[in-house]
């Protein structure tokens, strides 16, 4: 009995496949990309976007930390390759 519901259930969805034409699928997906770019611009608006003032704060922040980071490299490329340096006598 389940046999022949999921076989007329198949051959109905292979019958709805065959009944939409080629302008029927343009159709269709010109409508996708509209339905896409709709949902993006909602859920644009739902986005909080940072003041002015974080952002120059956030800024700030990521620049200092990347300095700091390069000088603490550089000082410990200039210890290692000291003692490299004395270790190989070069």
């Amino acid at each position: 009995m389940a046999d022949k519901k999921s076989s007329n259930t198949a051959a109905q969805a292979q019958s709805d496949k065959k009944k939409t034409s080629f302008f029927g699928k343009v159709k269709n997906f010109f409508k996708g990309i509209a339905k896409y770019f709709k949902d993006t611009k909602s859920e644009m608006k739902k986005v909080v976007w940072p003041s002015k003032k974080d952002v120059k704060t956030n800024t700030i922040t990521v620049i200092a930390v990347v300095v700091i980071a390069a000088v603490v490299l550089i000082v410990l490329d200039l210890i290692f390759g000291g003692a490299i340096h004395l270790v190989v006598g070069a």
